[in-house]
């Protein structure tokens, strides 16, 4: 090929003529034996724009899928590893959202995965309290040795209580960060959904809280971080899961406020997200018949709400992410195919999790060649994701050093952040007898009782070494929904005999449990600590409203999350270590109101007054 000096000169007139043309010699000389060169166009196109011309309609479908891929070890030959390469090189999809793993480990997946892609996949995955999310909490057993990872925030709710926009912001930067040195593009962070029901089971501390201003302001300073950071931050669940009484992952919730509260409440958070620059929006699995005329279907599959209410009255001009399509809202009553069809048509540009890759294909392949649904809608969200993935430079470079992985993933610098949060977030709604701070009488004999999930073994693991470190004689019990009704008996006798008794629960919305709730027994068991006269704290690592079970409970506090952070501040603050400054994002029906929060200035003198 000749060089730029080898191409003749053209006249002043020829480049005005022809802005957009280069002057190349054909097959190494002349044309039609002269010395005339051959004028060929420019390609101005971008990559995204040659991209979409190449495809075929079946390609373009494809793109629009997001199956859940685990970020497991998965060799040569396993059934997990075949899954995933066919997803991607016979199904062609267009991103993965990935669930757990360690951060090498996923880091080392998708990288695979990109390399074995024709184009580049925008890859997802839920990073609701950062990277750890995700990628912590694994342990070997039986021994229970803690592998690491990410970093690993207080739940959102957390932040709500320390009410800081500037620690809201470090979260999303420190999400974007962790998240990027991994291979994930998408974090779908943060949850703008409004937490006004206390018999919420999905939500509850996965959101800010219950005022929409102060979620609108802490959303909206949590997306800056990740975007301004090199993330796509995705607000959920649009257009609002706070007021619901029913998990999405099991059937319909309906929320039947008129729009004017929607406006004032449900939307605020979302159209804030939005004047801030928010790249993508998920849908919710919940009917809000206020918002579509009356009908009672899920929002995922309303045009009314996705595209008239979302996309045009709102302004949102981003990636709209569907819910995971295998959830009971949606794949109880609709089948992969028509349940894709209805959410494309409904305006939604990635069909997220659907319960079958090629079914979910196949149909929004045969409506749009039966004329259901325009080929120009399809484009337009095809056009969508090649922009995106084109604007992070995926074309260009796909991958991610394993090797610098360690640099920037569950650093300290980051851990700190974390610390922070969970200090300035832990909140003290009742203090009786000013039982806190505690006293420390290192020959005390005290009983902590935890109560957990069975497959929560890290549960109380920070909390109790923090509290031995003083109360050298400390009793721990560990209960859960299997063993509450056997323990309970032998927990009273215990109590009786212990100067003090300390009652952690991690109760907690992500275990997608359909309640948010104590066992009977857990309750009961600190009502009658109440009627004995023990000397009592409970600490909430979860679920602020566990006091109405007990409203006799002697001191209460909320820690928000169970992650390590939260479980040694929330130690710390029994013992004065620093100042407890939180207050309550959230009313606690009888008990609390927004902004509630008793003051416990740090223990000026060690060893107890």
């Amino acid at each position: 090929m000749p060089t730029e000096a080898d191409v003749p000169a053209t006249t002043d007139s020829a480049v005005a003529a022809e802005p957009d043309t280069v002057t190349t010699p054909v097959d190494g000389s002349t044309t039609n034996g002269s010395d005339v060169a051959v004028i060929e166009p420019r390609d101005t196109r971008t990559w995204s724009e040659r991209t979409i011309e190449e495809l075929t309609l079946r390609e373009k479908v494809a793109q629009l899928m997001m199956p859940w891929v685990i970020g497991d070890f998965a060799p040569e030959g396993s059934t997990s590893f075949a899954r995933a390469r066919t997803y991607v090189e016979e199904e062609g999809i267009g991103g993965i959202i990935m669930s757990v793993g360690s951060p090498t480990e996923i880091a080392a997946k998708v990288n695979q995965l990109q390399r074995r892609s024709r184009i580049p996949l925008l890859v997802a995955a839920d990073l609701e309290t950062g990277a750890g999310f995700r990628m912590r909490g694994a342990v070997f057993m039986p021994g229970i040795i803690e592998l690491g990872g990410a970093t690993d925030f207080p739940s959102l709710m957390a932040l709500g209580a320390a009410r800081d926009p500037a620690l809201a912001y470090q979260m999303g930067r420190i999400t974007a960060l962790e998240a990027r040195a991994v291979g994930i593009q998408v974090p779908f962070a943060p949850v703008l959904d409004v937490n006004n029901n206390p018999q919420n089971p999905i939500i509850n501390v996965r959101s800010f809280g219950e005022d929409p201003a102060l979620v609108s302001e802490l959303g909206s300073a949590f997306v800056r971080g990740i975007q301004d950071y090199g993330g796509i931050a995705t607000g959920k669940h649009f257009p609002g899961h706070g007021d619901t009484e029913v998990d999405s992952h099991i059937a319909l919730p309906v929320i039947r406020a008129p729009r004017e509260r929607l406006d004032s409440v449900e939307l605020r958070p979302f159209q804030a997200a939005i004047q801030a620059g928010i790249g993508g929006i998920m849908t919710a699995h919940v009917a809000v018949p206020a918002l579509n005329g009356g009908d009672g279907g899920a929002s995922t599959l309303s045009a009314a709400v996705m595209t008239d209410l979302l996309r045009r009255e709102m302004g949102f001009d981003g990636i709209l992410f569907t819910d995971a399509m295998d959830m009971a809202a949606i794949s109880g009553r609709l089948g992969a195919g028509e349940a894709a069809v209805r959410a494309i048509e409904a305006g939604a540009d990635v069909i997220l999790m659907p319960p079958a890759v090629e079914p979910a294909i196949e149909g929004i392949l045969k409506a749009v060649e039966g004329g259901r649904v325009p080929e120009a809608r399809i484009d337009e969200s095809v056009r969508r994701l090649l922009n995106v993935k084109e604007q992070l430079h995926l074309e260009k470079s796909r991958t991610v050093d394993l090797e610098a992985i360690p640099y920037t993933v569950g650093i300290g610098a980051h851990t700190e952040v974390a610390d922070e949060i969970g200090r300035r977030s832990i909140t003290l709604l009742r203090n009786g007898k000013d039982i806190l701070p505690l006293r420390g009488t290192r020959s005390a004999r005290v009983l902590s009782v935890s109560y957990r999930r069975p497959s929560d073994v890290l549960a109380g693991r920070y909390f109790n070494r923090r509290l031995r470190q003083t109360y050298p004689r400390l009793v721990t019990a560990e209960i859960d929904q299997n063993n509450a009704s056997s323990l309970e008996e032998g927990l009273v006798r215990q109590a009786r005999r212990s100067a003090l008794v300390v009652v952690s629960t991690y109760v907690t919305a992500v275990s997608y449990s359909g309640t948010v709730a104590l066992p009977e027994e857990v309750t009961k068991f600190v009502r009658e600590l109440a009627e004995l006269g023990v000397p009592h704290v409970v600490v909430s690592f979860g679920n602020p409203y566990l006091i109405m079970d007990f409203p006799d409970v002697q001191a209460y506090v909320l820690a928000w999350s169970g992650s390590e952070s939260s479980q040694k501040a929330a130690a710390g603050a029994l013992f004065g270590d620093f100042t407890v400054s939180g207050r309550i994002p959230t009313r606690i029906p009888g008990f609390a109101e927004i902004g509630d929060g008793i003051l416990l200035p740090k223990k000026e003198l060690a060893g107890g007054r």
